[in-house]
């Protein structure tokens, strides 16, 4: 295989600008690790990072470990550039940047417009082809239109799990040797001891559709008709605009004894929100991933995942696996979680045991891999 000396990247940074809810995060980390792995100057393989972002209003701050990282900040409304770059193809980095490089890398679906890097594109999911009426405004604008010619343009493809790679290939028809599975890593959090007396159920993620909040509130409320002793619930994330009929029902009886929302939790507090769960509940119709599924394993939390999309794959047999849209099925499973100590805590040690099969260093390495391979057919497209 053939091997560039040295990768100078550019790294589409946007979605980890403000709050880090699942892609923010994975580029967050990734950066991380990527620098980690591949320091300036360093011993190993080198690697030249670039971080962009561009936005009217928020500026890029770059705190340890980025801190120090080579970045270009651009003040340009997040919505007119991407319908520049998706539509127009137009700038492209070279412009805007007043750079070259070797590869660009964007974070979500579609192209970063280059006229001479090999482009890599990360896909964590393709929910938005099955369901654009529940994506939000741009990406339901965008991202089915435009997913299949931006894929068949891209050097190389990378996804955090096999089910997004078996969806790459069979719906956007990108053979597999153009497509790595590279998964996120797991935290760095030792896991806790023993499971919390009094710890609440917890729902982790951004309130929009596909989690499939609904189900889960639907449980909780047969829970309630039941009269069974079930912990208090909590649920954490951004809210979209779509999640208002959730918060409404969470403010209503029977649910508002019962279950509290806390809205958007900083990256620096995620580990005592786990801390004082019994278990996590994930009822998503589709993920590609799960990174919620993975830091609770981490630390030892159980958990009660939908048996659909990326989940199963996380989870393993470390939790239980449950028909997302069979709301008796899941408060089975929670009632049992909350009330059989002995399961619950089998399912705590196999998970933590299973998280240590994800680091973010092996992610670094599949990624850094993947960007070759985006130069090598770069190279062999340009012969």
């Amino acid at each position: 295989m053939w091997y560039c000396p040295c990768v100078r990247v550019l790294i589409d940074y946007r979605a980890a600008l403000r709050q880090r809810s699942g892609v923010g995060e994975y580029t967050h980390q990734l950066v991380a690790a990527l620098l980690a792995a591949y320091p300036p100057g360093g011993d190993g393989p080198p690697l030249a990072l670039t971080l962009f972002s561009s936005s009217w209003k928020d500026r890029l701050a770059l705190d340890p470990p980025l801190s120090g990282t080579p970045s270009i900040d651009r003040r340009v409304p997040v919505r007119v550039l991407n319908f520049a770059w998706h539509r127009l193809g137009w700038p492209a980095v070279e412009s805007l940047t007043d750079r070259r490089f070797d590869v660009t890398h964007s974070l979500h679906p579609l192209l970063l417009p280059s006229r001479t890097a090999a482009k890599v594109v990360t896909i964590h999911d393709l929910y938005f082809l099955a369901h654009p009426e529940l994506s939000g405004a741009e990406i339901r604008r965008d991202y089915p239109a435009l997913v299949r010619r931006h894929a068949g343009r891209a050097d190389h493809i990378v996804v955090p799990s096999k089910f997004t790679a078996s969806q790459v290939d069979r719906l956007l028809n990108v053979p597999p040797d153009r497509v790595s599975v590279c998964s996120p890593g797991a935290p760095d959090w030792p896991p806790r001891s023993g499971l919390p007396a009094d710890g609440y159920v917890l729902f982790f993620g951004t309130l929009e559709p596909r989690k499939n909040v609904g189900a889960l509130l639907d449980a909780y409320e047969l829970l309630i008709e039941r009269r069974r002793p079930v912990p208090p619930l909590v649920v954490a994330g951004r809210a979209t605009d779509a999640a208002r009929p959730w918060l409404d029902r969470i403010g209503r009886a029977p649910l508002d004894r019962v279950v509290r929302y806390v809205g958007y939790v900083d990256p620096d507090e995620r580990r005592a929100l786990y801390e004082g769960a019994r278990m996590l509940v994930q009822p998503s119709h589709e993920e590609g991933f799960g990174i919620p599924v993975l830091e609770a394993m981490t630390i030892g939390v159980p958990v009660v995942a939908a048996d659909r999309g990326a989940l199963p794959e996380v989870l393993g047999d470390a939790g239980t696996l449950v028909d997302p849209s069979n709301r008796e099925d899941l408060a089975d499973a929670i009632e049992r979680m909350a009330t059989d100590d002995a399961y619950a805590e089998a399912c705590a040690s196999k998970g933590a045991m299973r998280a240590r099969d994800f680091s973010w260093s092996r992610t670094a390495r599949h990624v850094y891999r993947a960007y070759q391979l985006a130069l090598e057919h770069r190279r062999c497209a340009s012969a």
